[in-house]
């Protein structure tokens, strides 16, 4: 953990280059140097996707700008709209490096659940994402998760996306325009649920919120209304 930095630094240079050539040569210092190596199989995509992951820190959006690559945002606790400082100094450390800001996705890793109705979604995730909270905050030292951290959390202004679509739909909305996030990613679920519900989820994530978001972020462009 001591050289957490040092190492990550270093292996996501090798990444980078890995993807940029058939063959590399490359020396560093936590791993035996390449000597004119192939790597296989080659990525489909060209090239291939690389995106950073942060939980919040400076360091790690400044770096992600710095080096032009996306940026996923682990947004799982707190306020989501805190965030939006991180994006913003992201986006101004990719521009003084010389990247188009408009080409780099920001995306939110996020929890949450989706069901046909709001009542039935907000009981079904409760129990799950309790016992799952519990397990980690014994090993994080945090306070025992209620229900009262749950509603605050599935609030509009909480990190936990769980409801019926036009809800979660709507917090996604609230996500884009005051934190600016481009792409959201679900984590579904969090805890141990029935097969079924979640890919009812996924389904309704897919077929009734993405539409309803595409259409208000496609309104908003039309109608030429800035973000905040």
């Amino acid at each position: 953990m001591d050289d957490y930095d040092e190492l990550f630094d270093e292996k996501l240079e090798l990444l980078l280059k890995l993807r940029e050539s058939e063959f590399i040569t490359w020396e560093g210092k936590h791993r035996p140097a390449i000597h004119n190596l192939g790597v296989y199989p080659r990525p489909v995509q060209d090239p291939l996707p690389v995106w950073i992951g942060s939980g919040g820190n400076p360091e790690s959006v400044v770096r992600a700008g710095l080096l032009g690559l996306p940026l996923v945002l682990a947004i799982i606790g707190g306020r989501p709209v805190q965030f939006a400082p991180l994006v913003q100094l992201y986006k101004k450390a990719a521009a003084q490096a010389g990247h188009d800001v408009s080409k780099l996705p920001v995306a939110s890793h996020s929890h949450g659940f989706i069901a046909d109705n709001l009542d039935d979604a907000v009981e079904k995730f409760f129990l799950p994402t309790q016992a799952s909270m519990n397990v980690i905050g014994r090993e994080r030292g945090w306070g025992h998760y209620t229900r009262a951290s749950y509603d605050a959390a599935r609030s509009p202004e909480g990190a936990l996306y769980v409801g019926d679509p036009d809800t979660v739909a709507r917090k996604i909305i609230h996500l884009r325009k005051k934190v600016g996030i481009t792409r959201f990613m679900l984590h579904c679920p969090l805890g141990t649920m029935p097969h079924a519900d979640v890919m009812r989820a996924i389904e309704l994530l897919g077929t009734e919120v993405a539409p309803r978001v595409r259409d208000e972020i496609s309104r908003w462009e039309a109608a030429g209304e800035p973000e905040e």
